[in-house]
């Protein structure tokens, strides 16, 4: 008689368990991983912005230099950086230069007169692209997020000749 194989042994086995626990993790792990991905992007965005505005900043005070100067030149800076610009300069990103025209004072202290300058200001609208959806599903809306970057600069004269 040929002996048969019983069944009991394989009740209380613990094969597949890894794949079985792997499944239910694997979702809430690719979404911190994809989380950290769009935070990455995130904050490159808004360390481009704050360097175009400082670019800005530093054309607009420079002599000769008007405010298309300002803004082909925060443009330029965003889309070298990879920057996606939708309309630059109107829409997204939207570029406001104060002190042309009316001065901007820059206060230094008590007892010492203000400087003249110029205040460039981007304002970049970053939208999620990967975890927007899914955090959808759980009730969160994140649809966009205000990069919003300011650079103050005082003005620069010419020095006096000889």
């Amino acid at each position: 008689m040929v002996p048969s194989k019983s069944l009991t042994p394989r009740v209380g086995s613990e094969r597949g368990a890894e794949l079985v626990e792997f499944a239910l993790v694997f979702p809430l792990l690719l979404l911190v991983v994809l989380g950290i991905v769009d935070f990455g992007f995130m904050f490159q965005r808004m360390e481009v912005v704050t360097n175009a505005a400082r670019e800005g900043a530093r054309i607009a005070v420079l002599p000769g230099y008007g405010i298309s100067d300002v803004n082909a030149r925060v443009c330029n800076y965003l889309s070298a950086g990879g920057v996606p610009t939708v309309g630059c300069g109107t829409t997204n990103p939207r570029i406001t230069v104060d002190g042309f025209g009316s001065p901007f004072t820059i206060p230094l202290g008590a007892g010492t007169t203000p400087m003249s300058g110029k205040r460039v200001t981007v304002v970049y609208s970053h939208q999620y692209s990967f975890i927007g959806p899914f955090t959808s599903l759980f009730g969160a809306a994140f649809s966009s997020v205000a990069v919003r970057a300011v650079a103050i600069m005082r003005d620069e004269a010419q020095a006096p000749g000889p």
